[in-house]
């Protein structure tokens, strides 16, 4: 007899690592399925030259005692192993631009966030203020946002324009740049982004900002390790294929490449949705449904350089840094001009393990669109599947590699003597690895117009299939984790969720009375 799973889980990205482990403390037979050498989805992280470099993770936020992440992580049992180190208070986020000095602070707590940018906005004090409250406001009404709460969306909310709001905030156009400036965080496009996207991303980093000491993978190690503790099965080198349906139409089992069957109840879906269209066939799922989910526009992807340094030159820094050619820039930095690349890009630095004053590495990030990597399409690397993508590959990566640094030296002069090594990713890594649609970062772009349009719920058409993960609704490490207690609660009722999670916030409070 084979094995039936009450819960059978494909892909180990956040989502479906924190929705297998609700499941399982609740005592279910879950196993999880994952197709890379390296769990996590976005949480991956590589080593080279001993370093250790995040592909998708590069801090945190809404994780000090009794915000919403660190409840969340607490439930998961795992907030107290994760090894954190809190980002500048005064400004974990630096906002700059071409042509001026200053480096504007995104600072943690509301009312330093306030101070902080009133040194450079004297007269806006008011409307950061307004702005503050409103980020709190919108955050409130969304539900779970608050760990136990609201059942709907509000209808308002959500159809609030990013532009529309900053623009009617105020009339300053550098300080529009500058509440801005951290956009990247979910996809640059401030013109047509729903502002509940820019509230719910920007203010848990408001609330507290830390980054993983060793990288965002010890989070997919530390869900594994508590799965494994709560009799969870989970295996890599193992992507699904196929789904298998019954005589009576249910989905019952999946298979995968290898030939393996897996028996299960009920079904998860952490992979990305266009390639669960796939799985399923599409003459199973109502047309309506396939044609709305093909016409989702792509978040742009990205293009990473990593550079290792040579010890004690280049002073470390605890904050992330948002760079701008042009204060416009800001509403919509994915579309670039091919020849001015990199007109915009984050850049974040590792303190050396010997002398913390000091990098040991820098991370540079900025957008990139896939079209500049198409002529590659059909090929295919990853460590267990090892394919050469030729010459042609390698020297466009080394020119955009030179192009960055160009821009780097204009805020590190002699950068270039400093490097010891540079390795990149392109947006063919990010789709390969992570397996996300042309490498987008963060699922599909949200409208303001049609807010609905780009929304599904965890809940499908196929009675016992279920999906969580970033192109539900919600992306990044807060999104994907309240995403997951969304898909199970759709499995085990609200209720119940409800009633675990509040136990938890008293149990929470008793300790720190």
């Amino acid at each position: 007899m084979k094995k039936l799973y009450d819960i059978l889980v494909i892909g180990s990205g956040l989502g479906g690592l924190a929705s297998a482990l609700i499941l399982a403390k609740e005592g279910l037979k879950v196993c999880v399925l994952e197709k890379n050498n390296q769990y996590g989805g976005n949480l991956q992280t590589f080593s080279r030259d001993k370093l250790i470099f995040d592909t998708g993770v590069h801090y945190l936020g809404g994780l000090s005692k009794s915000q919403n992440l660190h409840q969340f992580f607490s439930y998961l049992e795992i907030i107290d192993d994760l090894e954190l180190q809190k980002m500048d208070e005064n400004g974990y986020d630096k906002i700059t631009f071409e042509d001026d000095e200053i480096q504007y602070p995104h600072a943690q707590g509301y009312e330093n966030f306030v101070e902080q940018l009133s040194i450079y906005f004297p007269e806006e004090r008011e409307n950061l203020e307004n702005y503050c409250e409103e980020i709190q406001r919108v955050c409130s009404n969304f539900p779970r946002y608050n760990v136990v709460g609201k059942d709907n969306y509000s209808e308002e909310i959500l159809h609030l324009n990013t532009k529309r709001f900053i623009e009617s905030l105020t009339s300053d156009k550098k300080l529009q740049s500058v509440l801005l400036g951290s956009n990247f965080l979910y996809g640059g496009d401030s013109e047509n982004t729903p502002f509940y996207v820019h509230a719910l991303t920007v203010n848990s980093y408001i609330q507290s900002a830390y980054k993983c000491v060793k990288g965002g993978s010890q989070i997919s190690k530390l869900l594994i390790q508590k799965l494994r503790e709560y009799g969870a099965e989970v295996h890599k080198h193992s992507e699904v294929s196929e789904f298998v349906f019954n005589e009576n139409n249910i989905l019952s089992a999946v298979k995968t490449k290898s030939g393996k069957e897996y028996l299960a109840k009920q079904f998860i879906s952490n992979v990305e949705i266009r390639s669960l269209t796939k799985l399923i066939g599409e003459e199973r799922l109502k047309k309506s449904f396939v044609n709305r989910i093909m016409s989702w526009e792509p978040v742009s992807s990205c293009f990473s350089v990593y550079l290792v340094l040579k010890p004690h030159i280049i002073p470390n820094f605890n904050c992330n840094i948002y760079h701008y050619s042009s204060e416009n820039l800001v509403w919509n930095a994915f579309k670039y001009k091919k020849e001015n690349w990199p007109e915009t890009y984050m850049l974040s630095s590792t303190p050396s393990k010997k002398n913390n004053e000091f990098a040991e590495s820098l991370t540079a990030i900025s957008y990139m669109d896939f079209a500049e990597v198409k002529e590659w399409e059909k090929t295919f690397n990853t460590v267990v599947d090892k394919h050469e993508r030729g010459k042609l590959y390698e020297q466009f990566k080394l020119e955009k590699a030179e192009k960055m640094i160009d821009a780097l030296e204009k805020k590190f002069p002699d950068l270039r003597s400093s490097i010891k090594n540079i390795y990149t990713s392109s947006p063919l890594s990010y789709r390969d690895y992570i397996g996300s649609f042309y490498g987008n970062m963060y699922g599909y772009s949200k409208s303001s117009e049609n807010p609905l349009r780009t929304m599904v719920s965890p809940r499908t058409k196929i009675n016992n299939l279920f999906l969580t993960g970033q192109s539900v609704n919600m992306h990044g490490i807060l999104g994907c984790t309240i995403g997951a207690f969304n898909t199970c609660a759709e499995i085990l009722g609200k209720e119940l969720i409800d009633e675990r999670l509040t136990q938890l916030i008293n149990k929470n409070k008793g300790e720190e009375i």
